[in-house]
């Protein structure tokens, strides 16, 4: 059997018993093809490591959509997959490369962008202080910006959220997130004190925590949900409005929330399951911009030889 017939079966197996998501299995299945394109479709025994080795060369030569170069966490996204494919053939017994032959490429540390102090002040305050807005809308976007930090959600979750999953009284609910893995997120007293304000103003009969208010939608129709961009759009808006010079995200304000959770004395794995993270890896982002401890060494240490001379 040829590796885009299996390539199918491993598509299937995603869905199925590892009850991933169709993005997830589209992203699979992008990156599987382009390689069995560019390997002419080879038998399972065929995949070896040089010829691993000729399509990592191939990729890091090739260009985006814009003329770019991949990137290299791109290029890693297709080596995963790769990886996870193999490791899926030595499962059905189908003999081929060894999953663990199949090496990421070193990626460079990622710089973490965040917001504190009166940058994250003005720009949570931004939406009530903006006085075009209409006021359902000033408190719906007041109640997104506090929820994206003081929860730390990704975008999409947020704008997944229902009405009826979240407990005000409890201050805490459950999102299903990445690998629709399920955690608890808490709710800080300002979020919780936007959300409520936003949430009694509503007329709408939209199942959606978050609602678009559409002018053209009439009064008391069913509102459709905010999508990501829309959300990314607005907190660039109020980013602007604040006076911030630098891009800010949605992501931005994840970025923001692990950081005071670290500097404030979290502990790592803590802040792991907080934010969804699969990986211990993926939180170590964070720690060269809060270890307070490397602070107090360069406090008590930094220029005493010019001193006591």
């Amino acid at each position: 059997m040829k590796t885009t017939a299996l390539i199918v079966d491993f598509l299937d197996h995603l869905e199925i018993e590892k009850n991933r998501s169709p993005r997830t299995r589209a992203n699979y299945d992008f990156y599987l093809k382009r390689f069995a394109a560019f390997a002419k479709d080879p038998a399972p025994n065929d995949i070896t490591g040089e010829l691993v080795r000729s399509y990592r060369l191939h990729l890091n030569r090739l260009a985006d959509a814009k003329g770019e170069p991949l990137k290299k966490n791109t290029q890693n996204y297709h080596l995963i997959a790769l990886r996870a494919f193999l490791k899926y053939l030595a499962k059905r017994d189908i003999k081929s490369l060894a999953a663990e032959k199949v090496e990421l490429g070193k990626m460079p540390e990622r710089q973490v962008e965040f917001l504190d102090g009166s940058d994250l002040e003005r720009l949570l305050a931004a939406p009530l202080g903006t006085p075009s807005n209409d006021p359902l809308i000033a408190l719906r976007d007041k109640a997104i910006l506090e929820l994206l930090f003081s929860t730390g959600l990704r975008v999409s979750e947020l704008c997944g959220l229902k009405r009826d999953a979240i407990n005000l009284k409890r201050d805490e609910f459950t999102v299903r997130g990445k690998g629709l893995k399920l955690r608890v997120v808490f709710l800080s007293e300002p979020a919780r004190d936007s959300l409520k304000r936003y949430l009694e103003k509503r007329a709408d009969l939209s199942p959606y925590l978050l609602a678009r208010h559409d002018r053209a939608i009439a009064h008391g129709a069913v509102d459709e949900a905010l999508t990501p961009r829309s959300v990314q759009r607005l907190v660039a808006h109020y980013a602007r409005a604040a006076g911030i010079a630098t891009a800010v995200t949605p992501h931005t304000l994840r970025h923001s929330y692990a950081t005071d959770l670290l500097r404030s004395g979290a502990d790592i794995r803590s802040v792991q399951s907080i934010l969804g993270h699969s990986s211990i890896t993926t939180t170590q982002i964070y720690t060269h911009v809060t270890n307070q401890h490397l602070r107090e060494i360069h406090k008590k240490f930094h220029g005493k030889s010019i001193k006591d001379g």
